[in-house]
C-alpha cells in the first residue's frame, strides 16, 4: 500500500507541475471568447473559419474538460486513503491500486498531449510509405508499416482513407498513401517521418539469407485551403489515367485516376481510390497543398520560388528506425534509444511508446 500512496504522491506532484504549465484559466477565456464569435449572426457566412473555429472550440473544451476530470480524480483517490483498512480489507487495497493505476493511464496520455502545442499538432495527417532498397522484402515491408499504421489508427478511433496504393509485382507495395484524421493525428504521427529498416531473414530466397530493407515514411499535416500559398495553374500538369485495385479488382473504365506534378518543384501526388475523377483531383491537390506547405515551412521559404526540395535518401544510415527479426528480435529508434524486445504488438500498431519517447525527447 505504502508503493501506491507513493505513487499517488508523484502523480500529484506531476499533475501540479503540469497545470502550472498548461494555464486552464487561459483556456477557458479563449472558450469564451470563441463562443462569441460563434454567435455572430453572420458566423457561417465564411464556412471555412466557421469550419476552424468550431473545431478549434471543441478541441479546447475537451481539453479542459479531460484536466478536470483528472483532477477531480485525483482529489477523491487522495480522500479514500485514510478510509481503506490495510490489514483487513484486501478487496479496497486492490481496487485503490487499479484506480491509481487507471489515473497514471490517463496522466500519461494528457501529459503527451500538452507537448501537442505546435502549429499544425491538431491537425489529420496524411503519411505516405514508400519502399525503397530492398526488392521484394522491401515492399513486403512497406506492406508491414502499412498495416501497422492501420492498427495504431484503429486503436486511437481515428478514421483511416487510403487515397492512392502501388503494389509490388508479386508482393508488399510500392508505395501508399493515407489520409488520417482526428484530432491531434499529426500531432502523434509527425515523429514517425524518416527511414525505416528491416533485418530479417529474407523469406523471398531459397537460401533464406538475411537481409536489410527500407522503407521511407512521410507524415504531413493536413492543411487547410484558406492558407495562403499561391499555386498557379500554369505550374501544375495533371495527367488522367485507369485506377486500378490488387488482383485487377474494381478496374476502372474511365479515367477517373489523377497525377499531377507540380512543375518547379517536381512533386507528384496522385489519387485514385474514389470513382470521381473530381474527388481523386480534390484529394490530389490537398496533399500537394501540403506537401508544399511543409517544404516552405522546413526551408523557411516566403515564396514557392524559394524551396529546394532535397530528398531523403532511402539506404542505410539514414533510418531513424530499426526492426530487427533476425538473429534476435528488437525494434529500436536510434533518435531516442527507446526499443521494445517483443515485436509483435508494435507490428500490430503498438507503436505509442515509440511516439511518447520521441514526443517527450523533442519537448
Amino acid at each position: 500500500m505504502h508503493e501506491v500512496t507513493s505513487q499517488l504522491d508523484l502523480l500529484q506532484t506531476q499533475i501540479s507541475t503540469a497545470l502550472k504549465a498548461i494555464d486552464l484559466n487561459e483556456k477557458r477565456q479563449k472558450i469564451v471568447l470563441l463562443e462569441e464569435n460563434m454567435q455572430d449572426p453572420g458566423f457561417w457566412n465564411d464556412q471555412k473559419r466557421a469550419q476552424q473555429i468550431t473545431r478549434e472550440a471543441s478541441h479546447t473544451r475537451t481539453f479542459i474538460e479531460r484536466w478536470e476530470k483528472l483532477q477531480k480524480d485525483l482529489k477523491e483517490l487522495h480522500e479514500l486513503v485514510p478510509t481503506i483498512d490495510v490489514d483487513h480489507d484486501p478487496t479496497s487495497v486492490r481496487e485503490f491500486t487499479q484506480m491509481v493505476m487507471q489515473l497514471a493511464k490517463d496522466w500519461r496520455a494528457l501529459e503527451i498531449q500538452t507537448f501537442l502545442n505546435g502549429k499544425y499538432d491538431a491537425n489529420s495527417a496524411i503519411l505516405s510509405i514508400h519502399a525503397g532498397t530492398g526488392g521484394k522484402d522491401a515492399q513486403d515491408f512497406a506492406d508491414m508499416l502499412m498495416r501497422m499504421y492501420l492498427r495504431w489508427t484503429e486503436k486511437h478511433e481515428f478514421k483511416a482513407t487510403i487515397l492512392d496504393q502501388s503494389m509490388g509485382e508479386e508482393v508488399g507495395l510500392k508505395s501508399a498513401m493515407i489520409l488520417i484524421e482526428g484530432e491531434l493525428a499529426y500531432g502523434y504521427l509527425k515523429g514517425e517521418n524518416g527511414v525505416h529498416r528491416l533485418v530479417r531473414q529474407s523469406p523471398f530466397n531459397a537460401k533464406a539469407s538475411r537481409e536489410t530493407s527500407f522503407v521511407l515514411i512521410e507524415i504531413l499535416p493536413e492543411i487547410s485551403d484558406d492558407m495562403e500559398i499561391d499555386i498557379k495553374k500554369d505550374d501544375l500538369r495533371v495527367d488522367t489515367y485507369r485506377s486500378s485495385a490488387p488482383g485487377g479488382q474494381n478496374v476502372q473504365k474511365t479515367d477517373s485516376a489523377i497525377r499531377i506534378t507540380h512543375l518547379p518543384t517536381n512533386i507528384v501526388v496522385t489519387c485514385q481510390t474514389e470513382r470521381s475523377q473530381l474527388q481523386n483531383k480534390e484529394h490530389a491537390m490537398k496533399v500537394l497543398h501540403a506537401k508544399l506547405v511543409d517544404m516552405m515551412e522546413r526551408e523557411q521559404a516566403k515564396t514557392l520560388s524559394d524551396i529546394k526540395g532535397g530528398k531523403v535518401e532511402m539506404s542505410w544510415g539514414n533510418q531513424i528506425r530499426s526492426y530487427v527479426l533476425h538473429p534476435y528480435k528488437m525494434i529500436k529508434d536510434h533518435r531516442t534509444d527507446y526499443e521494445e524486445r517483443n515485436v509483435e504488438p508494435v507490428l500490430d500498431g503498438d507503436i505509442d511508446g515509440f511516439i511518447e519517447a520521441y514526443l517527450k525527447q523533442e519537448k
